[in-house]
């Protein structure tokens, strides 16, 4: 190969080498930083600031440099080789690997490692080139951008190449490990994108959890319903519980009772508002802007037979963003803790197996819950509040007092079920419920 090609080769890998610096330096610094690097007086900065309010133009010039100047150093290796050996095929071969090694080590890996760990100093140097050769190229990066959009397969046309939702969670993930944002906040944009592919009935409460009261129940028996259980939103069931025909507001409540005594008596079907239905294969992303353009805070969820799925509240929907939603009085509890002489306070979630290990049973087993507060659930008909009681059968013939003790978190479950055997006199009072 004459000296001539092979200096003309080298020189365009070196271009093609410094477009590819440049494309990494540049994907990486936002307007925010240009801006930060104006105020800070650095130099370069007012191009760089430039660059950034376009960074699409740039890049597909930075784009259009790379590809052609690898192209032509590869035309010029091949001619090289054909001129060098008289094998046309072992020519090609020997210009093919020879491309394959230079692209990929000094225009793939090299540049955008440099790009990505400088990527100021890399975008700032850049700018300098890019912006008169910007003005030289005029139109025509753009307009071979919209021909390659227009031979892509999809409707529309976009400005340039944009990156995948993959590429922008391994960029939030390496913005953490460059410590510019926290994990909580790299963890929180990854639920954002997976909001999108998440159904209602993946957040919803389930119909078992709720709690709800009839609708020919009067005002008073809802406010005490809304007391005892802690909820400020209660479905309002009509001939069955997957009857849900409104959803009644305590705030109503307070409101209709505070203007007139008498009230009370009314039934509650006379305050509730109209329940908002989704079906629960909706998006829960779609939802959570639709609830929140009608400014509506709890919706019900229908399943494919119409029949009441659960409900699902902006709360519901938020905790896939930040996470689960605490108050100041939840702490972490001991699954069991032991108030006297066959006397326990065990947590809702504790398996009834090892409840039946504390009353010295080998093997206690039910086969429709698993659960301590399933099997309250499954003794009252219902879903426990805080005070209900009942009794249940152990296996050796003996009964046990179950009592749901005060609910916790934001949506006032049961956490702890006092159990003890059945008539036992009540406990002092340093013992009882808090």
């Amino acid at each position: 190969m004459s000296p001539q090609l092979a200096l003309g080769a080298v020189a365009l890998v070196v271009v093609a080498w410094l477009a590819a610096c440049a494309e990494a330096g540049l994907a990486r610094v936002s307007s925010f930083r240009a801006e930060e690097a104006v105020r800070s007086g650095r130099r370069g900065s007012a191009k760089l600031s430039q660059v950034a309010a376009d960074p699409t133009r740039y890049l597909n010039v930075a784009l259009l440099v790379r590809v052609a100047c690898e192209m032509a150093a590869a035309a010029l290796i091949t001619y090289g080789c054909l001129m060098e050996f008289d094998n046309t095929t072992e020519a090609l071969l020997i210009a093919i690997a020879v491309m394959v090694l230079v692209s990929y080590v000094a225009v793939g890996v090299s540049p955008r490692t440099i790009g990505r760990q400088h990527p100021l100093n890399t975008a700032t140097v850049s700018a300098y080139v890019l912006v008169p050769l910007a003005r030289i190229m005029g139109p025509v990066p753009s307009l071979l951008i919209l021909i390659g959009n227009a031979l892509t397969p999809g409707r529309g046309f976009r400005r340039g190449p944009f990156a995948s939702e993959a590429e922008l969670r391994a960029l939030v993930d390496l913005a953490e490990k460059e410590s510019l944002i926290e994990d909580e906040e790299r963890r929180m944009v990854h639920s954002v994108f997976e909001l999108g592919d998440t159904l209602v009935r993946e957040v919803m409460v389930p119909r078992t959890d709720l709690v709800v009261i009839e609708r020919f129940k009067t005002i008073r028996q809802a406010l005490t319903l809304a007391l005892r259980s802690g909820f400020s939103r209660i479905p309002v069931t009509g001939e069955s519980e997957d009857d849900i025909v409104g959803i009644v507001y305590l705030k109503d409540l307070v409101r209709k009772t505070h203007i007139s005594r008498d009230a009370e008596s009314e039934q509650v079907s006379t305050t509730m508002r109209p329940a908002f239905f989704v079906p629960d294969t909706k998006n829960a992303g779609d939802l959570l802007r639709e609830m929140q353009k009608e400014r509506n805070h709890v919706a019900v969820v229908i399943d494919e037979y119409g029949g009441t799925a659960g409900i699902v509240t902006i709360e519901d929907i938020l905790e896939e963003i930040v996470g689960e939603i605490t108050d100041e009085y939840d702490r972490e509890l001991p699954p069991v803790e032991e108030l006297g002489k066959d006397r326990f306070r065990v947590t809702a979630r504790l398996d009834i197996g090892d409840l039946g290990e504390l009353y010295g049973l080998e093997e206690y087993d039910d086969e429709d819950v698993e659960t301590v507060g399933g099997l309250l659930a499954k003794a009252l008909g219902r879903v426990p509040i805080a005070g209900a009681s009942s009794v249940v059968d152990l296996p050796d013939g003996r009964e046990l007092r179950l009592t749901a003790e005060a609910a916790a978190g934001r949506r006032n479950k049961i956490v702890t079920v006092l159990a003890e055997p059945a008539g036992r006199p009540d406990p002092p009072e340093e013992e009882k419920p808090e």
